[in-house]
């Protein structure tokens, strides 16, 4: 098969598309041919050197895909060849197939493509452990501020709280992702070069603050943060694009009774993400096959043009998904 290899780490020019081994399932793994993958910022991570995957993990880029089993080994029986399922992954989404743990499937929901569904795993999974199976989860009727509205996370954090009853407040860099924010179900969208977030979560809440804060930016907003939550509220942090260390004042989370929480979906171990996985398959595929959340695609890229999607995300122009069509592989 065909998959894009990062033999050096560096700019998007390091992903390759390379002839490389056909992956063999073992006895709880099948195999997926893939037809699209989703591209995610800690692929560009993986790229720059700085997110190497786990031991055991397949070493190409890709958290998610969408696709059709191959293969299953001997102790599947939930999947067969045939099935339309998408999954989430440790690394090798950027290929035309992948192997992966049977818990960590799930099937196309009802109404989508393969391509479409290969949009939802990566970032279901990140916002339903973070914000809803985390520290009692959001309620309806509480307030979640998610930074990067615009982003994958932002689009189906935005979709899951409003259709969980809570309110939605959100952060982006330009009107119009703003306005897209406020179509897809935010009640608030701040413009975070011009606007302070802070204060514009203060005036929408009355004075109460976020009670829940889904962050990318780690240690640039972390003052901000601790600001804008409410008195027991829950700051987590699942990106760090502004930094890895910051300062915390414990007085002041003190005071607020607030907790902070950080997490990493990928490096879980295979029975840990198959809990989440089967808790989303139970409380969130229900809402996507009613219609009331859906992948936000921003751009499908061939998977050996798989540097410009790299460049689109870095450019930060998207919004929502940027997926690789491993049907075109070149």
């Amino acid at each position: 098969m065909r998959a894009i290899v990062i033999d050096q780490p560096g700019g998007p020019e390091a992903l390759q598309l390379k002839e490389v081994p056909d992956p063999v399932a073992g006895p709880e793994e099948l195999v997926i041919r893939i037809d699209a993958a989703g591209v995610n910022r800690a692929d560009i991570m993986q790229r720059l050197g700085f997110y190497p995957p786990p031991a055991g993990a397949p070493p190409y880029p890709g958290l998610e895909c969408g696709g059709t089993v191959a293969a299953v080994g001997q102790d599947v029986s939930a999947w067969a060849p045939g099935d339309q399922v998408c999954a989430l992954l440790a690394g090798g989404g950027y290929a035309e197939q992948v192997v992966v743990p049977a818990v960590q499937v799930l099937p196309v929901p009802a109404g989508l493509s393969r391509t479409e569904a290969a949009a939802l795993p990566e970032v279901a999974c990140t916002v339903y452990a973070n914000v809803f199976m985390q520290g009692g989860g959001l309620a309806a009727g509480q307030t979640l501020l998610v930074h990067g509205g615009a982003s994958g996370i932002g689009t189906m954090a935005i979709q899951l709280a409003r259709a969980f009853g809570a309110r939605v407040a959100c952060t982006a860099g330009s009107a119009e992702k703003l306005d897209r924010c406020l179509e897809l179900g935010a009640d608030l969208a701040v413009n975070y070069r011009d606007d302070d977030f802070v204060a514009a979560v203060a005036e929408f809440t009355g004075g109460h603050g976020a009670d829940v804060i889904l962050d990318i930016m780690g240690a640039a907003y972390l003052p901000r943060n601790i600001d804008a939550l409410a008195t027991g509220g829950r700051l987590v942090v699942i990106g760090l694009q502004g930094g890895s260390r910051g300062e915390l004042d414990l007085g002041q989370l003190m005071r607020k009774r607030a907790t902070v929480q950080s997490a990493s979906l990928r490096a879980r171990p295979v029975r840990e993400k198959g809990v989440v996985v089967a808790a989303v398959r139970e409380h969130v595929w229900p809402l996507i096959a009613a219609g009331q959340v859906r992948p936000i695609v921003d751009t499908i890229v061939p998977l050996a043009d798989a540097s410009s999607a790299h460049r689109r995300m870095e450019e930060s122009g998207h919004f929502g998904k940027i997926l690789l069509d491993a049907r075109q592989a070149g």
